[in-house]
């Protein structure tokens, strides 16, 4: 088995000649056959063992083992305890996800501290058929089909060639001592059913199933490289500025697997990313929300917005008369000149005649019920028409901006100007606010 598991490093390119790792030690069978073959093959292992608190005095007592274990093999090692429960409230997430997250973030810490080649962890292909099956059920798009990858970033698997059974095989032949983990008798986890359940009612019907699921991946794994390739070119297109545009995505080859590669990243299901693609042709309006983004069906475009604290309402930022720059949440350059002015026609720029003007002004984002005198008009004009009629975006909209002198808009930044604000033959003192960037 050592010749494969080198042969599979080397066809992988998992780890260099040489090479040190962090090798993520639990006690189990999968774990201690790991360390044993890389150390076996002369690379520098750094055991590192994660106490979760889960099952307690069994978690202190694979702890204790492989502490041992690696005192007496003359093999660097570390560990570290986790509150997992209490993280696992604090984020709403599961036993499992928390594990998981907490297991990561510190092997990478450990990576960069011995500065480290790699971080080796014990996943087997029978491991890569349970995943398989349990995204299946799940649901999932083609990489989810394609089973545990041989390496993610700096994360390799050296035993993704070999079954569980040949892994039981090396510890009888080289004797190694293990630990059993209790609960890995027990189908309460999904995973654990299926390896105790499922995969045995499969193996009724096709001894060979396991090597068939593996075998199946591997050629999905290949056409995944394709798609993929397809599918960012195509997400290059269509999503710019956090907007995927509707009609352009329309034109693509799978509009829904766009969506899906595009979105469930970001936490959306794919139940909710179907409602999305069923949406299309919708109203604006409708709202999606995964835990950490929304997308907003606005006319022409689905907006992604990353969901974070709303601005505040009620927020003002004044605005004094002797200010010259400011870099709240946008950045204005600001002065006071005599007639006459040059003045350019841009959207970005307000004149104002300064003596019509109460100081200090107000900016506040727009709020219903606002309104004003488009420049060049005498008559009232609400926001939110002149917004509809401007084919704003529910995005800009959320985004708009405006200046008040008193409870009279002046400017709604980087669009338009009040009336009653505009410089006549009669002004003689011109306020000038430059809108510069967000």
């Amino acid at each position: 088995m050592i010749d494969r598991v080198q042969k599979f490093i080397q066809s992988e390119k998992l780890l260099p000649h040489n090479a040190k790792v962090i090798v993520g030690l639990s006690g189990g069978m999968d774990s201690m056959v790991l360390l044993d073959l890389l150390v076996l093959l002369e690379y520098r292992c750094i055991a590192a063992h994660c106490n979760f608190h889960l099952r307690g005095a069994e978690s202190d007592r694979d702890a204790d083992f492989v502490r041992k274990w690696c005192k007496n093999t003359d093999i660097p090692f570390t560990s570290i305890d986790f509150d997992t429960t209490g993280y696992a409230e604090d984020r709403k997430i599961s036993i499992e996800m928390a594990a998981r997250e907490l297991r990561y973030e510190w092997f990478e810490i450990l990576r960069k501290q011995y500065e480290a080649d790699a971080i080796a962890v014990a996943h087997h292909r029978d491991d890569s058929v349970e995943t398989v099956l349990l995204n299946l059920i799940r649901g999932t798009g083609i990489k989810g089909l394609s089973g545990i990858s041989p390496r993610n970033g700096y994360v390799v698997r050296p035993l993704l060639t070999v079954s569980r059974s040949e892994i039981e095989d090396y510890i009888i032949e080289r004797e190694l001592p293990y630990v059993t983990d209790s609960t890995n008798d027990q189908d309460i986890y999904l995973r654990n059913y299926l390896r105790l359940n499922v995969i045995p009612k499969l193996e009724v019907v096709n001894p060979s199933v396991k090597e068939s699921i593996i075998r199946t991946s591997k050629n999905i794994s290949e056409a995944e490289k394709i798609y993929s390739e397809s599918i960012r070119e195509y997400i290059d297109v269509v999503f710019i500025n956090d907007k995927i545009n509707i009609p352009m995505l329309k034109k693509t080859a799978s509009p829904q697997s766009v969506l899906f590669e595009l979105l469930s990243p970001l936490g959306f299901t794919s139940s909710t990313i179907e409602d999305i693609f069923q949406s299309m042709d919708s109203t604006p309006g409708k709202v999606f929300l995964s835990d950490r983004y929304r997308v907003i069906k606005d006319r022409s475009d689905f907006i992604l917005e990353k969901i974070t604290s709303d601005i505040i309402s009620d927020e003002h930022y004044p605005i004094e008369e002797e200010s010259k720059e400011i870099t709240f949440p946008v950045r204005f350059n600001l002065r006071k000149e005599k007639t006459p002015v040059k003045i350019e026609k841009k959207k970005n720029i307000l004149y104002a005649d300064a003596d019509k003007l109460k100081f200090p002004l107000i900016m506040r984002r727009w709020k219903a019920g606002d309104w004003f005198i488009p420049f060049g008009m005498n008559g009232k004009k609400k926001l939110s028409d002149y917004f509809t009629d401007r084919k704003f975006s529910l995005k800009d909209k959320k985004e708009a901006w405006v200046i008040l002198s008193g409870e009279n808009i002046v400017w709604i930044v980087n669009e338009r100007s009040d009336n009653r604000y505009k410089i006549t033959d009669e002004s003689k003192n011109i306020f000038i606010i430059e809108y510069v960037d967000k």
